[in-house]
């Protein structure tokens, strides 16, 4: 087992700061600072009514923690030399009041060289950025960051628009090899492991938001520093992430990362926004990439991608976790979804007796009715843990041809979708609902009318975002035993770990992760 760091990392952790009035900044910074930022990003261009010599220095006399400039005001008609002489002005004046860094775009920063770079004072650190819109080659990457050596930098700053995650180890692979002190990432939902892996790879700085001022693809500095732990992210961290889409949802992070870390194996677990799974693995093939955590709505395809796969996931025909092993980079596919969700309603019969009037329930599923919505990767896991237990299964899909191919292979009965509302099961029956339907941010919604739930006595929901969900919250109601998809999801990270690290997982420690975090 790979063992955790015990120095820091070198990355910086930069809260960028939005707020338009100088006051604001300046509580801003503090509320940074408390949150775990080593610096802040001030955008003198955002602030209202901006007065340079005034505004900056009450900034300078009032900040807790280093602070980094921006100014990029809007140009005004073409004079892009009068406005740049500007630009140049009010970040000499920052430099002179105490700024500790200061950023330069590099069109500005190369004629900035010419003619003042030998004018710069050494106690404030010039970043020169650039941002590329269209990243197509490594080499191109590697030309730009010659020309931003050009000017002189103390550190250079590439970001760029991915517009797929495979882009991104374009960046992975200039940071790993540049020779001079780089930040290095990509904006959006699509881009967000480059920030979260960057100290993996050599990048000096990082950015995270303040906690209730989210940005879209940045992890927030609490995310950062107390669910990723990226203090002691190191060259050897290996990388493990949820491949799905979308993947805001996850809350893997959270459980996973503390776990490695509670153990002292050094690894990191990241949402990975894929689009082609294909494109994915062909990219990420390196021993850095150790294991993947499989979501919607790639479960059943990614089987294909896989160098072997597990008896037990080939039979359901859905993966939900693979390993790349060690020894020969090979994929292997397994699915700990199966047990997992099936072991979680048994042991809720166990201790649970339904409240409408029925007798007692065994925890045996033997013979029961297994009403099952959804015959994708969740629901196969479902319906093959059913049929183990030799349940009596019931299928809905919005694809009755999916719903009929499922039946097939446990010897279920499939209906179409739009029956599922007038549907009377048998008394006893266990509805399991393993569509999205209920998740976050729609979480009002549920797969069946309300009015039906009471015809069973037993409800799971494979969905544990929220922790309740409505379809849960409505089945309590009708007196039925209900189980959250949240018992699901742990049991099946426990699984996860333990193929991630080849150990035992901490499974106590797991679990108040979870009841204290969900």
């Amino acid at each position: 087992m790979g063992s955790v760091g015990l120095l820091k990392n070198s990355a910086m952790v930069c809260a960028p700061l939005m707020s338009t009035s100088v006051d604001q900044l300046i509580d801003d910074m503090v509320e940074a600072k408390s949150q775990g930022a080593d610096c802040v990003e001030i955008r003198l261009h955002a602030i209202h009514n901006f007065h340079p010599h005034k505004h900056l220095q009450l900034l300078f006399k009032n900040k807790p923690l280093p602070i980094l400039i921006v100014y990029r005001p809007i140009w005004e008609g073409n004079d892009f030399e009068g406005d740049a002489h500007k630009q140049l002005e009010v970040l000499g004046l920052a430099k002179e009041l105490g700024a500790d860094y200061v950023e330069l775009d590099l069109k500005i920063a190369s004629d900035f060289a010419k003619n003042e770079k030998s004018s710069w004072s050494s106690g404030c650190k010039l970043i020169t950025s650039c941002f590329v819109d269209n990243v197509t080659s490594k080499e191109d990457l590697s030309q730009i960051v010659a020309s931003m050596q050009s000017t002189g930098a103390d550190i250079l700053k590439i970001v760029t628009n991915a517009n797929d995650i495979t882009e991104l180890e374009k960046t992975f692979h200039l940071l790993s090899h540049c020779q001079v002190p780089l930040i290095a990432y990509s904006v959006g939902e699509r881009g967000l492991i480059s920030q979260l892996l960057g100290p993996k790879f050599g990048s000096v700085l990082l950015y995270g938001s303040l906690d209730g001022n989210a940005v879209p693809g940045l992890p927030s500095l609490a995310s950062l520093r107390q669910a990723y732990g990226i203090d002691f992210m190191d060259n050897d961290t290996k990388v493990f992430g949820l491949i799905s889409k979308p993947v805001g949802h996850s809350k893997g992070p959270i459980l996973h990362n503390p776990t490695f870390r509670h153990v002292g194996y050094n690894g990191i677990y990241v949402p990975m926004f894929v689009d082609d799974l294909k494109e994915f693995f062909r990219v990420y093939s390196s021993p850095d990439f150790a294991g993947f955590s499989v979501g919607i709505p790639y479960k059943e395809a990614v089987v294909s991608f896989c160098d072997e796969v597990d008896p037990l996931a080939e039979s359901i025909g859905a993966v939900n976790t693979i390993i790349r092993r060690p020894c020969d980079g090979k994929l292997i596919g397994y699915n700990t979804d199966c047990e997992a969700s099936i072991t979680a309603i048994e042991d809720a019969l166990k201790v649970n007796g339904p409240t409408n009037g029925a007798a007692f329930l065994p925890c045996s599923l033997a013979r029961k009715m297994f009403v099952l919505v959804g015959a994708g990767g969740a629901g196969r896991a479902l319906a093959f843990g059913a049929k183990s237990r030799g349940a009596r299964i019931v299928i809905f899909d919005i694809d009755f041809d999916r719903a009929k191919a499922l039946a097939a292979a446990v010897c279920g009965e499939a209906l179409p979708y739009e029956k599922l509302a007038s549907f009377q099961p048998e008394k006893g029956a266990i509805l399991a609902n393993a569509t999205p339907i209920g998740m976050h941010p729609n979480k009002d919604r549920i797969p069946l009318p309300e009015g039906s739930l009471k015809d069973y006595v037993v409800v799971f929901d494979a969905v544990y975002t929220p922790r309740k969900t409505t379809l849960l919250e409505d089945a309590e109601a009708a007196g039925a035993v209900i189980v959250s998809g949240v018992e699901m999801f742990l049991r099946q990270a426990i699984g996860q770990f333990n193929l991630f690290t080849g150990s035992k997982a901490p499974e106590e420690f797991m679990r108040e992760i979870v009841m204290s975090k969900f």
